[in-house]
């Protein structure tokens, strides 16, 4: 018996940002027949707000470090106004979304990120065991559409965590019971060989390739949280993963790529 369709979509700060391209997304969005989840980040909301109260944002490798007053901010913006504006723009839309994070019902446990080389505070690194499969599964069942933010919990603790980690580990997890499409949605047309050239997406990046451009630092460092989860969940039984345009959700979900294709 086939494996029913899964989308996993993770739409990118800089969409959210500007109203009439997270309009356009959240429509197509909504379109799609499929099975679907959504997972977002924050974008510059939180930075905005974070500058009223004297937090500043640091950023390392594209990942932001996280102190307990950058915490409670991120979970505030996140957890709160983000992903409660993209419930309601999307149950306009006739998209049966419910907004979580991954406290709510206990739906993705983490662990606090152990400092190594550099100390990223409350972030929280995800094991794909630790997302409740059957919750997720039952929700789904009932035709209602997560919208994850990128927050997880431990211990009682909120935890900053990586979007793009999210979709990846969710994507591991729901792989056995789902055929499962990632797709990392943001503005621009995929990986591009310059960041400054939108017409230098790569539209097949294999492994051996990244490992060699990789080398060679051609990479921004915004895209590499991306390609480092598109490669952990290859590796780990989804079936396909994209990296696009959000304008191009609609030939990326319904399997005519135009973006950039990962594969190991």
């Amino acid at each position: 018996m086939s494996k029913s369709k899964l989308l996993i979509i993770k739409i990118g700060g800089n969409v959210i940002d500007k109203p009439d391209a997270l309009r356009k997304f959240l429509i197509d969005f909504s379109s799609l027949e499929e099975t679907k989840i959504l997972v977002h980040g924050g974008g510059a909301v939180a930075a905005k707000i974070g500058e009223q109260f004297g937090i500043e944002s640091h950023y390392v490798n594209g990942r932001r470090i996280t102190d307990a007053a950058t915490r409670d901010l991120v979970t505030m913006v996140y957890g709160g106004l983000v992903n409660k504006k993209l419930v309601a723009k999307l149950i306009q839309l006739d998209c049966n979304a419910l907004g979580l994070t991954g406290a709510d019902g206990n739906v993705i446990a983490a662990v606090k990120r152990p400092v190594k080389d550099v100390d990223y505070g409350y972030v929280g690194d995800v094991i794909p065991e630790n997302v409740n499969v059957p919750l997720i599964h039952t929700l789904l069942l009932y035709g209602l559409t997560p919208v994850f933010a990128s927050l997880t919990h431990e211990d009682g603790t909120m935890l900053n965590t990586n979007a793009d980690t999210i979709a990846s580990a969710l994507a591991i997890a729901l792989c056995a019971h789902f055929y499962v499409r990632l797709i990392f949605c943001f503005e621009k047309n995929g990986v591009l060989m310059n960041v400054n050239d939108e017409d230098s997406a790569i539209r097949h990046l294999s492994e051996n390739r990244y490992k060699d451009l990789l080398a060679k630092n051609m990479f921004a460092n915004g895209i590499l949280p991306k390609l480092e989860n598109a490669f952990t969940a290859l590796h780990n039984g989804v079936h396909e993963v994209v990296i696009g345009d959000a304008n191009d959700l609609i030939e990326n979900a319904n399997g005519n790529p135009v973006g950039t294709i990962i594969s190991i």
